[in-house]
């Protein structure tokens, strides 16, 4: 590539496109591997600072709390800081919280790592979506974001299973050594590297947009993360989501009142958008919820370890990270439609068979079942965000990132919150009476495990029941020629 050809940043100066590329995924990788990183080190953690489960778990609750209190207070920083400081910041600050957990002296240190950790990274994905979408022409974004998406697939996949082998073998404290050098090269790396590419606006800040936002996103996540520990009924969680509803009302009535928003919601006029995120957000309480579910019965019904539970999984993760690239291409030739068809209906069918597994299916078709649900997830998530995103002006970007980003957090936990008390609710009520465990404990057993199998089949049925939703939703998307002549009027306009 020379001089000429090469891609230049807003100071008109060339940059190397490639190097820039591989220091944002290689920092993002860093970041979203941590969201799963302490999924099986939980039990040791409780054991070194002598600690309850329901303690513990803070330490994914509160990552993926501050993980979306973040998201859409980076539309602001995308548009008011430049991103070569913004992407050093974030990562900056990623290392800090790095740190702190690593040398962790206490649990309230570890913990407070972690927020600090969540921070950082939750700058970190509308950035670099943002930033992929701004250096690449139209054409081009699909292999773009199916870059990035083979880092988002792949990353919070592998955690589980990384984290079970370290924990193994080491301390978990090397679930946090490993990632300080790494860390830092990125940041030395990034002075290199970044360059601004995406165009300042510099909004003024509107510290009761930011308020609002904290508490609203804040009290949804935390309100249907807790679903899962104290059931739809608990004052506390029907009260946060309250707040959370109450708060979000109030932050999208003053945005939209606003001259200078600081999450722009107006990116939802546009019809192909909106319906984007719709389609990506359901996929994606599908996902999430279906993730959780089937480690419990992995792990509860088969008696599996969480090492083993994770490898069964990793191959399903492997196919969406190795697809995403490739359905990226293939986006940039086709466009969204067929592939999101394709996608649905591969994610359906390979929901299904979930919904019929016995205690003694095998685990060969765990494995090729939940690698078909994630080949069909390759084909959907990153095409139809690009194809959401493309039907956006430029300078809306970060805002639509922002907004696609913030909805499929919340969507992933009320996916979450619903299949978990699905689960919780059938398993309950179909458990044996306690008498028998004393007149019949062999029966006891069994009628036990049926009715954690009826809980989880329950539960997929509810997944079947997204993946139908989501293909309904598909077949509204328009095809290449229709996107291609939409954008042309909206240039011309």
């Amino acid at each position: 590539m020379t001089e000429k050809t090469r891609p230049v940043d807003l100071d008109g100066k060339a940059y190397n496109r490639t190097f820039l590329i591989i220091v944002l995924l290689v920092g993002a990788f860093c970041t979203i591997l941590n969201q799963t990183l302490l999924s099986t080190a939980l039990p040791k953690i409780m054991s070194d600072f002598h600690i309850t489960a329901s303690t513990g778990q803070w330490l994914t609750t509160a990552f993926l709390l501050m993980n979306g209190i973040m998201i859409p207070v980076t539309a602001l920083m995308i548009n008011k800081i430049s991103s070569k400081t913004l992407y050093i910041i974030s990562m900056t600050v990623f290392l800090i919280g790095t740190i702190m957990a690593a040398f962790a002296p206490n649990f309230s240190i570890l913990l407070t790592g972690r927020i600090v950790q969540a921070a950082g990274a939750g700058i970190m994905m509308p950035l670099m979506q943002t930033i992929f979408l701004l250096i690449f022409p139209r054409e081009k974004r699909g292999v773009a974001m199916g870059m990035a998406g083979l880092v988002i697939a792949f990353a919070p996949a592998i955690g589980p299973t990384l984290s079970g082998w370290i924990v193994d073998s080491f301390s978990w404290r090397v679930l946090f050594y490993m990632i300080i050098p790494i860390t830092i090269l990125v940041i030395l790396l990034a002075f290199m590297a970044m360059r601004k590419v995406v165009p300042l606006t510099n909004p003024s800040i509107d510290f009761l947009s930011v308020v609002l936002s904290t508490i609203g996103f804040g009290g949804l996540l935390y309100g249907f993360s807790s679903v899962g520990n104290d059931g739809w009924s608990s004052p506390e969680v029907i009260w946060w989501l309250i707040i959370g509803v109450i708060f979000v009302i109030l932050f999208a009535w003053r945005q939209l009142r606003m001259k200078e928003p600081m999450l722009e919601l107006r990116v939802f006029r546009s019809p192909i958008f909106s319906l984007s995120v719709a389609i990506s957000s359901i996929v994606m309480m599908a996902m999430i919820g279906a993730e959780l579910v089937l480690p419990l019965y992995i792990q509860n019904l088969r008696g599996q370890s969480a090492l083993h539970s994770g490898l069964m999984l990793l191959p399903g993760a492997i196919v969406m990270g190795l697809m995403s690239p490739v359905t990226g291409m293939i986006f940039d030739r086709i466009g969204a439609r067929k592939l999101a068809i394709a996608g649905v209906s591969l994610l359906t069918l390979g929901t299904i068979p979930f919904a019929f597994f016995t205690e003694n299916t095998s685990f060969v078709s765990i494995i090729v079942f939940y690698a078909i649900r994630f080949l069909g997830i390759s084909m959907i998530m990153m095409p139809v965000t690009t194809a959401g995103m493309n039907a956006l002006p430029n300078n809306l970007m970060s805002h639509g990132t922002a907004v696609n980003n913030t909805i499929r957090t919340v969507a992933g936990s009320i996916g979450t919150a619903i299949l978990v008390s699905v689960l919780t609710n059938v398993t309950k009520n179909t458990m044996p009476a306690k008498s028998m465990l004393s007149t019949d404990p062999a029966a006891y057993g069994q009628k036990t495990i049926d009715a954690g199998l009826h809980g989880m089949t329950a539960a997929f049925w509810v997944a079947v029941c997204f993946c139908l939703a989501t293909l309904f939703l598909t077949f509204f998307i328009k095809g290449k020629e229709k996107e291609r002549e939409k954008h042309d009027l909206q240039q011309a306009g």
